[in-house]
């Protein structure tokens, strides 16, 4: 069956980086357009960063230039590298496969001052 496995989450200092994994199996990854969102407590889960099957890339508005999102086809893995980390940024992220609606459980990200 399909599933999504979310690593790599913790607790960080601002400023810091830390670089988010998700591995996929049940589904053919390179065919899938994959996602990462997020949610912090009280606020709904959003859009951080897509890419496609092809390789392009888009950004909220809120992580340009700081997050950079990328996919290893050969190893059925999509990766989240988040630099310069803000308050803001605490919140669990989600590995989303598109068109399958598919969602990992999630991994916490807290960035500390």
């Amino acid at each position: 069956q399909v599933q999504l496995v979310e690593s790599g989450g913790g607790l960080v200092q601002a400023g810091g980086s830390l670089r988010l994994s998700c591995a996929a199996s049940g589904f053919i990854f390179g065919l899938q357009a994959m996602d990462w969102y997020r949610q912090a407590p009280g606020n709904h889960r959003e859009l951080v960063a897509s890419i496609s099957s092809g390789g392009m890339t888009t950004y909220a508005d809120s992580v340009k230039g700081r997050f950079t999102i990328s996919r290893v086809n050969a190893k059925n893995a999509v990766f989240l590298q988040m630099n310069s980390l803000k308050l803001e940024d605490t919140a669990a992220y989600y590995c989303h496969a598109r068109s399958l609606d598919a969602w990992g459980q999630g991994t916490l990200v807290s960035v500390s001052s």
